[in-house]
């Protein structure tokens, strides 16, 4: 069973609150969003207006995130629709009880979601006396942001984005530590007093969020103390005991986050300070995509290894890092990937049960820990992904379409393979330091990321129609990221310019 969670939407925000009340998940039904239901496998009749997930999926509608609890008046009472019955009327008097305390409290700004759970304990145990737990603290109410579903999110975030997330909060820890030990003014301020941070303290720490290395260097035995309490990778058995330099990229993903928990906050009426208004937190630039082209990509799937290998000396395999085998396994992983053109996340779970009739279908998880609704992306595969599929069938110890290594060793073999096969042309790409421009060697920057940007490159040279596209990529519709592609049409443009000559 379920517990069914209780929502009260505002204007500027809403209250959430867990109400006591269990449901099978047979007995509760969503309410259809017509809108978003696009593409149904079954038509949606006019007279349909809820269904139970099961029900939505098969049939291919979308569902919002509010339902009701339903049973048939005409079912056989069980003790099943019984109990499931007492749980609709429990709702309902619930809801009446929650509808009564709002009409009757005279501040509505004051309205929290701790306050919501106050009514809903005393409907639940009359009488008894609300105990106040001990407020949480900014890192806790963080790690609750990391770990627990809210809002359109209904998982906690991926691991890989955990662990960014996790980065960040030392990052403020370390902050925290350093404005303590070196600011008179400021030898008590801490994040845990969430309604008195300012503007001022939120852009003092997206200035140190951007210059931290440099701080570190010039602090090192205050440092070196930050560091042991909070270290700087959040890796199990690695503990960091430097801070890399951050680019200008890095520190404006650093700052989207951080609002987005304070965002959180708020509207889950944990703080009515607003310190990010006005505050900030820019654009990250990003370079032209840097991929290979469909030649490219058949030299790499083409290219005896076994041969290449022969003939490379005792240095060269050394600096190859994996044995022959395994680097054959991962250039035809890296192959698939180009046809496919899915993030190594996902790459590192599909399995057999992701592919129906020549068709791979997957749910991205980026769009599920950014609290987006859910995308499906479908590719159809070409004969030469299947012939892959096929050759690894079975290999894999753990179901998998193939033998995996870890994302860093993924990569590592990557630009092996590339040095192998030749692929070394100069590329132009963005520093991500320093933010210049600079030429290097495409098998130095080559990893799975550039994969995908191979397969969405190639496909919008071909049709430029990124809903099309998009829809095979597992980008949501009217994603910004193909606007990057639009730059790369240069022989396109010239062969337009060759028809009107």
């Amino acid at each position: 069973m379920s517990e069914v969670r209780l929502v009260l939407r505002f204007s500027r925000h809403d209250l959430y609150a867990l109400t006591g009340i269990f449901v099978k998940p047979d007995y509760f039904e969503y309410f259809i969003d017509r809108k978003k239901t696009k593409n149904p496998k079954r038509p949606l009749p006019e007279n349909v207006f809820k269904a139970t997930k099961d029900k939505a999926e098969k049939n291919g509608w979308a569902l919002r995130n509010n339902g009701i609890i339903v049973t048939s008046a005409k079912a056989l009472q069980t003790p099943d629709v019984k109990y499931h019955n007492e749980q609709a009327a429990r709702m309902e008097e619930l809801k009446a009880a929650v509808i009564k305390a709002y009409n009757e409290t005279p501040n509505k700004d004051s309205l929290t979601s701790e306050w919501l759970k106050i009514i809903i304990e005393e409907f639940n145990h009359p009488g008894k006396e609300a105990v106040k737990e001990t407020p949480k603290t900014f890192y806790e109410l963080a790690e609750d942001y990391i770990t627990k579903p809210h809002g359109k999110r209904t998982e906690p975030l991926a691991e890989s984005h955990a662990r960014v997330y996790r980065v960040l909060v030392r990052v403020a820890a370390r902050y925290e530590g350093f404005v303590n030990a070196t600011d008179r003014t400021r030898r008590t301020w801490s994040w845990n007093d969430l309604e008195n941070i300012t503007k001022e303290d939120v852009e003092d720490f997206f200035d140190y969020i951007r210059h931290e290395a440099e701080i570190a260097e010039d602090h090192p035995e205050l440092f070196k103390k930050l560091l042991e309490n909070y270290p700087a990778s959040t890796k199990p058995g690695r503990r960091h005991d430097k801070i890399e330099k951050r680019g200008g990229n890095t520190a404006c993903k650093m700052k989207s986050r951080f609002k987005a928990i304070f965002n959180h906050f708020y509207e889950q009426g944990l703080m009515k300070n607003r310190p990010f208004d006005g505050v900030t937190i820019g654009t990250a630039k990003l370079g032209t995509p840097v991929y290979i082209t469909i030649d490219e990509r058949n030299k790499i799937a083409e290219t005896n290894l076994e041969k290449v290998w022969e003939g490379m000396s005792k240095e060269e395999r050394k600096n190859a890092i994996m044995p022959l085998k395994t680097i054959i396994e991962q250039r035809d992983i890296f192959i698939f990937q180009c046809f496919i053109g899915c993030r190594v996340g996902d790459l590192l779970k599909l399995t057999k049960r992701n592919i129906d009739n020549g068709i791979l279908t997957y749910s991205p998880h980026k769009t599920k820990d950014a609290g987006r609704d859910q995308v499906q992306a479908r590719i159809p595969l070409h004969e030469k992904a299947l012939a892959l599929v096929e050759k690894y069938k079975g290999v894999d110890e753990k179901g998998r379409l193939f033998p995996f290594l870890t994302a860093q060793r993924y990569n590592d073999c990557i630009k092996a393979i590339f040095r192998m096969t030749g692929i070394t042309r100069m590329v132009e790409v963005r520093n991500a330091l320093t933010g210049e421009n600079e030429f290097v060697s495409i098998a130095d920057i080559a990893s799975s990321h550039l994969a995908r940007r191979t397969f969405i490159g190639n496909a919008y040279f071909k049709v430029q129609d990124p809903n099309l596209i998009g829809k095979m990529s597992g980008h949501v519709e009217g994603s910004k990221a193909f606007s990057r592609y639009r730059k790369i049409e240069d022989e396109t443009l010239r062969n337009v310019i060759d028809l009107i000559g």
